[in-house]
């Protein structure tokens, strides 16, 4: 037997072994513990995007203080020679891969439309050093990246959507997720799927701010004293997030607002919504926060879609307090998962009615969007095909967002590379928006038929 077989003969066995003895698996080489040198970075957005951002990292129990060095960046090598100390907040968390001291440090007063370098402490030296820009202070033009559920098969399947739409998009000044960046189930040990979602992004979630909502399954299933069932946030959430802290009442580590050169993001929390008892919180947050807007464009991000493309019902409760606010305050784009499908609706009544308008030149209220990155697919249900404008099942998705003054420029992409959908919402000088489909080359709707998937293979979208 040749040696790297018989290696991995030898692991197989012995990682079959291990797992004998737990309910749950673990990944393959067990890579995930904290080391001598930190790991686990990942860069986030202030309430104000210009003057604020914040870093979170980890490293073992031997680092126990927050350490982090920021500077100029620098066209020369010599960037700790201009670079200041800065401390902020450990607290320690023990998993299935032992213990660790995660890290934050938040950077305020910055400069707008600064470029920023930094480097973080372990335990052995220094990180390599990351490259940030803050944002402008008033508008400018950008584009930002908007993933759906990475979920399951972290790294092996959903990192290469990530990395396909990392490669696509020139320069993206941030990336939106709309909640279930793991599985938190039994499908791999919970601190094994945290590292693998930090694996698949790496070093681009350390210069590239990452605007993150919060799906169910962030949370872990646990039982009240009466045996019913409830949920509780993972632990690695704030661990993992240096988030703003300007979120609904109760709901402080998983909502929040962030200002993105006059481009306002509204994270909300529809699990806690749901199952927690924080929809009246957020619901009057959401209106608040909407109100006092004052940005050019609007973009609320949630996990439950307002309307669904794999689940017989609609997200009732969410839809009912959350969408009249998002037609009040005239929101421009819902960027949304958990339907593991994609999804863009424009008009509850349907595609038809949607082309009735823009024939029509009727102004539009928000657009409704679903996606999925990762492997986990839900097949459509029975409104899919007729009241969105476009859908499709069996497929790994990203969009590129581009924001300009009077136009926001969306566009779909497979994990192959091909152009899937394309539209524009256009705002006139009164301040209504309109829809606009470009004449471009889309690939056709992907769709199982019977069991038989759109490329050919076994469909893997399963009935919700």
């Amino acid at each position: 037997m040749h040696r790297p077989l018989l290696l991995a003969t030898l692991l197989c066995a012995t990682l079959a072994h291990a797992n004998a003895d737990s309910a749950v698996p673990r990944s393959p080489g067990q890579p995930y513990a904290a080391g001598t040198l930190a790991d686990r970075i990942v860069l986030t957005p202030g309430q104000d995007a210009a003057t604020q951002m914040a870093i979170s990292y980890r490293t073992d129990l031997a680092q126990a203080d927050a350490v982090l060095e920021l500077g100029p960046a620098l066209a020369g090598p010599s960037l700790a020679a201009k670079a200041s100390a800065l401390g902020g907040t450990t607290q320690r968390l023990d998993s299935d891969n032992g213990p660790a001291n995660y890290h934050q440090v938040r950077l305020e007063h910055l400069q707008p439309g600064t470029a920023y370098v930094y480097r973080v402490k372990g335990s052995a030296g220094w990180s390599e050093w990351h490259q940030f820009r803050t944002a402008q202070a008033a508008f400018a033009p950008f584009s930002f990246i908007y993933l759906g559920d990475t979920q399951n098969d972290i790294l092996a399947i959903a990192s290469r959507t990530i990395r396909q739409a990392l490669r696509s998009v020139a320069q993206p000044a941030l990336v939106v997720h709309a909640g279930d960046l793991v599985a938190s189930r039994d499908d791999l040990a919970h601190d094994d799927e945290w590292g693998e979602w930090n694996q698949a992004g790496g070093w681009a979630y350390a210069a590239i701010p990452q605007l993150t909502a919060f799906g169910n399954h962030e949370y872990l299933e646990t039982l009240n004293p009466d045996g019913s069932e409830s949920r509780s946030l993972s632990p690695h959430v704030p661990a993992q997030f240096a988030l703003p802290r300007n979120g609904a009442p109760g709901v402080a580590a998983t909502s929040y607002f962030s200002d993105y050169q006059n481009v306002r993001f509204v994270v909300l929390d529809g699990t806690s919504a749901l199952d927690l008892g924080t929809l009246q919180a957020q619901t009057a947050w959401l209106e608040n926060v909407l109100k006092a807007s004052k940005a050019r464009w609007n973009i609320v991000v949630m996990h439950q879609p307002v309307y669904t493309c794999a689940r017989p019902e609609d997200t009732e409760p969410l839809k009912a307090a959350w969408q009249p606010l998002l037609e009040r305050y005239k929101v421009d784009l819902v960027l949304q998962g958990h339907d593991h499908c994609y999804s863009r609706l424009t008009h509850a009544q349907g595609r038809q009615a949607t082309r009735a308008a823009q024939q029509a030149k009727q102004a539009i209220g928000p657009v409704y969007m679903v996606s999925v990155t990762g492997s986990k697919m839900y097949g459509l249900n029975d409104r899919a095909r007729n009241q969105p404008d476009r859908t499709a099942e069996d497929t790994q998705l990203y969009q590129a967002v581009s924001v300009e003054r009077e136009r926001l420029q969306v566009r779909t992409y497979s994990a192959d590379g091909r152009l899937y959908d394309a539209f524009d919402i256009n705002r006139d000088a009164k301040g209504r928006k309109f829809l606009h489909e470009p004449k471009l080359a889309l690939a056709s709707e992907r769709y199982c038929q019977a069991d038989m998937g759109p490329d050919g293979l076994p469909c893997t979208a399963r009935g919700k």
